[in-house]
């Protein structure tokens, strides 16, 4: 399962570890920036990359860091395709991708200690998607209003 995964300046550190951490799971990952610290840049320049890789399945999933994990979310889910949310728990992170077939994970550079990053990784990446009629309702729904 190869997965994307983009920060900027805040999201640098984390990425760092996420990285390593992704490796050791045996993961392949594909890294959109930022790829040395920088801190003038923009977080769009990473994350609506990653996003439109995702949205085209040229990766299966993505994780977009930033300082808060805010800003990630608000970019990446301007691209059509992407249902990306910031993740502060573990039920989120899977329930995320159970429920609303979530595709990209947000996370705080700033505010997402290390182990918890990693618990939340991989219940996302763990979770499939359930399918149910009451889910599929609603994303298409969603799916109308990218049209």
């Amino acid at each position: 399962m190869e997965i994307g995964i983009a920060a900027d300046h805040g999201g640098f550190e984390l990425k760092k570890i996420v990285k390593s951490f992704l490796e050791k799971e045996r993961f392949t990952i594909k890294d959109f920036g930022a790829y040395q610290l920088d801190l003038a840049d923009d977080f769009p320049d990473f994350i609506i990359p990653l996003a439109r890789a995702v949205a085209s399945k040229e990766v299966v999933k993505g994780i977009a860091l930033c300082g808060s994990g805010v800003g990630a979310a608000v970019a990446a889910n301007k691209i059509a395709g992407v249902r990306a949310a910031l993740i502060n728990d573990y039920f989120s992170a899977h329930q995320g991708v159970e429920d609303d077939d979530m595709n990209i994970i947000c996370l705080g550079g700033r505010v997402t200690a290390f182990a918890a990053a990693e618990e939340f990784i991989k219940a996302f990446l763990n979770a499939k998607y359930v399918g149910a009629e009451r889910f599929e309702r609603r994303l298409e729904k969603i799916r109308k209003l990218e049209k």
